[in-house]
């Protein structure tokens, strides 16, 4: 990395306020998974499984630790949660138990019912199809169904 560049976006520093971290959206996470997000040790074995983490922009690992900070608006801006194609590699990793691939599947609930959505099957062209991992495609199926 160059001096004059930047790191990632998901390793900037992070400023930690009562305006900046929702409770509730951790709580509402933690509802919707049946999961308890707070678990998580960030041990990394979620990323370092996930078949899609080189396409993310922030790994599952990072995730968790955002949803335990309340990083709401972080967490549902991310492409993340729609890249996620729930082959539960990370849930299956996981030495704590947690199934993340439910934590993600609450959070693409909660951006859709907030009216967020990144893409859908309508809007992959053939060629693109083509390019994309198997897993990809039917995560954005998925998404659909939950």
């Amino acid at each position: 990395m160059s001096k004059t560049s930047l790191p990632p976006p998901e390793n900037l520093p992070m400023r930690l306020t009562r305006d900046t971290v929702s409770e509730g959206f951790k709580k509402r996470v933690a509802e919707l998974s049946g999961q308890n997000p707070d678990s998580c040790y960030q041990c990394g074995n979620c990323s370092s499984g996930c078949p899609l983490a080189c396409e993310m922009n922030i790994l599952p690992s990072r995730m968790m630790r955002l949803v335990q900070l309340g990083q709401e608006e972080t967490v549902l801006e991310s492409g993340t949660i729609w890249i996620c194609a729930s082959c539960f590699q990370c849930t299956v990793r996981c030495p704590r138990g947690i199934d993340i691939q439910s934590v993600m599947d609450a959070l693409r609930q909660i951006a859709l019912d907030l009216g967020t959505d990144h893409f859908g099957p309508d809007q992959v062209t053939p060629e693109q199809a083509a390019t994309v991992p198997q897993p990809g495609l039917v995560s954005l199926y998925r998404k659909l169904s939950t």
